[in-house]
């Protein structure tokens, strides 16, 4: 059974600095515990990570093996028809693995649970900073560790920086930061979510949110 909760947040700037509004997020979790649903969407996006191009060949396709190695009988040894047989060094692999596609389905509903609920369960830890899209106009390190300073945020921690479109100077803002992950509102998952300890938000992110994954 779900329920509604709602959660009400007060925007920082890019200074660190409260200002005079405030956002809810109307998120359906769920009544009880919800680590099986987290535990399906976890297994579908590994199933989803993986390449499926492992192979190995079987008796036929390895190159030789045409030519009986000796005759049937008369020679003391055991019967042998091919020296590509999976017996013989060097011959064909018995039952091996093959290239397939792995896929595993969750419904839409679901998923969407899992993230609301994920997101509810994390509320401490979220934090929301306006305008941070178009607060680094250019691409410096330094700017994003000083918005992160001012902001009271851990870098020691893993952290999960959601917008609502990731702009060229805040992506390589980001990218030398070991625990920085920068992801834009529309790919939100599971893994990134748990993963994260502390979590950044923009208003135009939860707008993103709440028209993706809320009702």
């Amino acid at each position: 059974m779900t329920i509604q909760k709602f959660i009400k947040y007060i925007p920082l700037d890019v200074n660190g600095k409260q200002l005079d509004q405030s956002h809810e997020l109307k998120l359906n979790v769920l009544e009880n515990s919800g680590n099986y649903l987290l535990h399906k969407d976890l297994l579908r996006h590994y199933s989803s990570q993986r390449q499926g191009t492992v192979s190995t060949k079987t008796r036929s396709e390895v190159r030789g093996g045409g030519r009986k190695p000796w005759r049937q009988k008369g020679t003391g040894r055991a019967r042998a028809g091919s020296n590509r047989s999976p017996l013989w060094k060097g011959g064909g692999v018995i039952f091996g693995p093959k290239p397939k596609k792995v896929f595993l389905k969750l419904n839409k509903k679901e998923r969407r649970l899992a993230l609301q609920t994920l997101l509810y369960n994390k509320k401490n830890n979220i934090v929301i900073i306006e305008n941070l899209e178009n607060g680094i106009d250019e691409p410096k390190t330094k700017k994003f560790l000083k918005i992160c300073q001012d902001c009271n945020i851990n870098l020691e921690q893993k952290i999960l920086v959601i917008v609502s479109k990731k702009t060229i100077p805040l992506k390589l803002s980001t990218q030398n930061l070991k625990n920085i992950e920068l992801i834009s509102a529309s790919n939100l998952n599971t893994l990134s979510l748990l993963k994260a300890k502390q979590i950044i938000l923009t208003p135009l992110a939860i707008n993103d949110i709440k028209e993706i994954y809320c009702d």
